[in-house]
């Protein structure tokens, strides 16, 4: 825990210091300044949020093209804290998405997306797949496309680079905070959290599973569905075929959706399920591992992954927090403008530091440079009884 922050009135308060949270103090810092203070309610680095572990996918390939161009502008935000911090966060592996016949996730969504912004890729059969990457077992109906530019962000390291640069840049960061309550009145928030009082004239607001109960001190509670996920790492007999020059990140593309990565940070690839965990709350979760999610991710490896197998390293768990067309919410509250809120939808990590980025935007000048249309906090999914849930991405 660090010492007792003296100072308690600042311009600029960020609530959460995960992914979207740290990259949001850092960006603020840089663009306007030293009057920032993030808070956390945990330990800084802590694993009851979403956004820690080693690896996090990042991709071009999406099912549409806003996504593919925010993905674009997501990389040049990594780029930039790449050069200001001085280290590798971004690892370029090449990536594959696997289409087998009758995906629930068609793969023209993907191509077209991608041949709409002219970005390359190629279309390869399970044939080629295999001889490219020996690794894979696949049947003939299976097709993958291919993106150069994909591959992992080192996502524990991300976020204590941008907690590092952001202290750097004259940020205070606090951990061990819990926000008790908030008040808004006029230009001024007051914010009560590990038993201080702290006022601010802008507000960021990105707590992932938490952020429905930092709404409520706005009167808005918005439609979010809190999952448990999990990761299990292997430590493969052949471990020099998974490194990160000889083998890509992957996503099949079918339901289950299932999704790993090279050897990355442990001695051993990375296999998921997303979206294969149990609804929890943040309050509710455990850290016990879903026997019957391991079980699947687990088959599947050996089915098309055989010489992945091996004994288990480690399973880790996450929270996934998604609306119900899981798409962001990236916005400021209609009647509090000096209020700016991320969710991240289960899928955000490779845009943490661009989604910083626009949350900086939005607190300094109450709009962004990009085109947040989609993420809109007032679209009626987010308010409706009962909405239709589709979580595939």
């Amino acid at each position: 825990m660090q010492e007792p922050v003296k100072k308690r009135t600042f311009q600029y308060l960020v609530l959460g210091l995960g992914g979207i949270g740290s990259a949001a103090a850092y960006w603020l810092t840089k663009l306007a300044g030293n009057d920032v203070l993030g808070l956390e309610q945990f330990a800084l680095g802590h694993i009851r949020g979403g956004s820690q572990d080693h690896s996090r996918i990042i991709r071009l390939s999406y099912h549409n093209p806003f996504y593919v161009n925010l993905a674009k502008e997501a990389y040049r935000a990594w780029a930039a804290v790449e050069a200001d911090s001085g280290e590798q966060l971004v690892y370029k592996t090449g990536g594959l998405d696997l289409s087998p016949a009758g995906s629930r996730l068609p793969l023209s969504d993907y191509t077209n997306s991608l041949t709409a912004l002219n970005i390359p890729y190629e279309l390869l059969d399970a044939s080629e797949i295999m001889r490219r990457w020996p690794q894979w077992q696949l049947p003939d109906d299976v097709r993958g496309l291919y993106q150069a530019e994909s591959g992992l962000v080192a996502a524990a390291k991300s976020n204590a680079a941008h907690q590092r640069l952001a202290r750097e840049y004259g940020a205070t960061l606090r951990d061990d905070a819990p926000v008790t309550d908030i008040h808004a009145s006029g230009n001024e928030i007051s914010v009560v959290a590990g038993g201080e009082t702290y006022t601010c004239e802008k507000l960021v607001i990105a707590s992932g599973a938490w952020s429905n109960q930092l709404l409520a001190h706005f009167g808005l509670n918005i439609n979010l569905t809190v999952t448990q996920e999990q990761v299990t790492y292997y430590a493969s007999p052949h471990l020099a075929d998974f490194a990160l020059e000889r083998f890509p990140i992957w996503i099949w593309l079918d339901e289950p959706c299932y999704y790993g990565f090279p050897a990355f940070g442990e001695a051993g690839p990375k296999i998921a399920q997303d979206v294969g965990g149990q609804e929890t709350t943040a309050e509710s979760r455990t850290f016990a591992v879903d026997t019957a999610a391991f079980q699947r991710t687990d088959t599947f490896l050996r089915q098309h992954l055989p010489t992945a197998h091996g004994p288990v390293i480690t399973s880790k768990t996450c929270l996934y927090t998604m609306p119900p067309d899981r798409d962001f919410v990236l916005d400021t509250l209609p009647e509090y403008p000096n209020v700016a809120v991320a969710v991240g939808a289960g899928h955000a990590f490779k845009f943490a530091s661009l989604l910083g980025k626009i949350l900086s935007q939005l607190a300094i000048s109450g709009k962004s440079e990009y085109d947040l249309t989609p993420f809109q906090i007032s679209r009626p999914i987010l308010f409706a009884e009962n909405p239709v849930k589709e979580f595939m991405v």
